[in-house]
């Protein structure tokens, strides 16, 4: 029964960690603050600016989609792949850490660095928002994915039902016992009902 509880608010938690890692991603984690009023640091900025793309953390894109695809994985696979899948979500999130990290230790080096070589001293460089909604989506991912790990052998499973045609045991059922669906169904995929 802890399964059931822990499993829908587990991979909630990681889904929106993994979405939110991989939006902010997507827009600069240190920015120059002369170039955005207060308090709203992202809106005024021109992607296309040198001091803008110094401050951005690519990878962080890469892997919080990543951590999004395997949990789209773990939620339909069962057994052995769902773990290995969660586990391969959990060195992606522990990645993703690492990349906060190595943001927060270069990119406002990089980015004071691209503001002296536009000519301007006065800005200076400061975290964002999006550094900071990053690290919080890396650390929720990290405890997910975790607890993805160690909790998925007592989660709920999708049926055998839900899988591809054949893939399963092939167990021969009377002609008189299919319904009417499964003989045009047999004779689509070229089989003689009649044999």
């Amino acid at each position: 029964m802890t399964g059931r509880r822990t499993f829908g608010p587990t991979v909630l938690a990681g889904l929106a960690a993994a979405t939110l890692a991989a939006v902010a991603g997507t827009r600069p984690w240190v920015v120059e603050r002369g170039a955005a009023p207060a308090g709203d640091p992202v809106p005024g900025i021109d992607l296309a600016d040198p001091v803008a793309s110094a401050g951005e953390m690519p990878v962080a894109l890469a892997l919080g989609l990543v951590v999004l695809a395997a949990w789209g994985v773990v939620l339909v696979t069962r057994g052995r792949l769902r773990r290995l899948v969660a586990g391969l979500a959990l060195v992606a999130a522990v990645g993703l850490l690492a990349a906060v990290v190595l943001a927060a230790l270069t990119l406002p080096d990089q980015v004071a660095q691209a503001i002296r070589e536009q000519g301007s001293d006065v800005g200076a460089a400061g975290f964002s928002a999006w550094f900071w909604s990053g690290a919080f989506a890396a650390v929720v991912s990290v405890v997910a994915t975790a607890a993805a790990v160690r909790l998925t052998p007592s989660w709920p499973e999708m049926g055998s039902r839900y899988d591809a045609p054949g893939s399963g045991e092939d167990v021969r059922v009377e002609p008189a016992e299919r319904s009417h669906l499964d003989l045009w169904k047999s004779m689509d995929e070229g089989h003689d009902p009649t044999a």
